[in-house]
């Protein structure tokens, strides 16, 4: 079987802890139980240190186990920070992307390193992309879906334009915290559905802003990946179109139509084997698909297959990965 590249995988880095100020980020024991702090947001119990997401060598174990030979570590989306102020998120990326591509050079035929972005800060996270990319090595930029603003806003064409300029990725994965406090809608606390629909509204709303707010157009040659298969746009494109027709012909907006250009974007296959990879793969084809696992997260797949390892051409793409980096 073709080798398998894995998208969708986060990392969470000790010598980025404490570097964002007030908000932490923090690992520690309270009642002998560990508990994982941004913020006023608190998770527990947190057994990250025993885990795939601090732990490399149980991390290239599971990846053995299922056959995957390359991966792209992404920062902890809790992470993100989407919702602080500028200079603790610019620190923390700086920090996590040091951390991050220390710990892929340890490791370069299996490991890549994805770098953190302060996107609340535009101009600074086109400094940090540029020193990420071209001091630290690493080869993709990976940031939340909500900064306070939308991700059609004019103030990220700046570093839509310096994505392009270096010829860099941009990977999108919604948070379930805005880097203070947890999410705000109380109905999405229960039953997990801050991880299932949270993230799906986040995705979807992702794919929707980048289309019908003009940012492929503005950006031709972008290349963005939203996680799990985009959220809910599979499902969603024709009632997208319908409303796009409803606007222009009874309202006089002029909304384009949001199918064609679902096509444009990429989409981690990140939602399980079954009818939603194959919703996904008709909605957008499998051209702009790439494999993604959450690698030692709730939703960790237990094998891989002959699709996902058929994603590889397109994972070499989106990252430009030549013969020459091939492991």
């Amino acid at each position: 079987m073709t080798r398998v590249i894995d998208l969708h995988a986060h990392v969470v880095l000790e010598a980025a802890f404490e570097t964002a100020g007030p908000y932490g980020p923090r690992l520690v024991e309270r009642d002998g139980v560990d508990e994982f702090s941004v913020g006023d947001y608190r998770m527990r119990p947190c057994p990250y240190r025993t885990s795939v997401f601090m732990d490399v060598d149980a991390r290239l174990r599971l990846m053995d186990r299922l056959a995957i030979d390359l991966q792209l570590l992404s920062p902890n989306p809790l992470t993100f920070l989407g919702g602080i102020e500028a200079e603790p998120a610019v620190a923390h990326a700086r920090a996590t992307n040091e951390a991050m591509a220390e710990l892929v050079a340890r490791h370069p035929d299996r490991l890549l390193g994805a770098a953190a972005l302060p996107l609340q800060d535009p101009s600074a996270a086109c400094a940090e992309l540029e020193r990420a990319t071209g001091e630290l090595g690493l080869i993709a930029a990976y940031c939340g879906t909500d900064y306070g603003f939308g991700l059609d806003d004019a103030r990220l064409d700046e570093v839509y334009g310096r994505l392009v300029e270096l010829d860099v990725p941009l990977l999108l994965h919604p948070a379930t915290n805005d880097g203070d406090a947890a999410i705000t809608d109380p109905r999405l606390r229960r039953f997990g559905l801050d991880l299932v629909l949270g993230y799906a509204y986040e995705e979807t709303m992702a794919v929707a802003s980048l289309v019908l707010g003009g940012v492929l157009e503005r950006h031709p040659d972008l290349d963005v990946c939203i996680s799990h298969g985009g959220g809910a746009i599979a499902f969603l494109a024709h009632r997208f179109d319908q409303m796009g027709g409803f606007l222009r012909d009874r309202v006089g907006v002029d909304q384009p139509d949001l199918t064609p250009s679902l096509r444009r974007l990429w989409y981690d296959s990140h939602v399980g084997h079954g009818p939603a990879r194959g919703l996904v793969a008709d909605a957008v084809g499998t051209e702009r698909m790439v494999f993604g696992t959450n690698l030692g997260g709730w939703d960790t797949p237990t094998s891989t297959d002959a699709f996902d390892a058929s994603l590889t051409p397109n994972a070499e793409r989106l990252l430009r990965l030549g013969d020459q980096e091939r492991p």
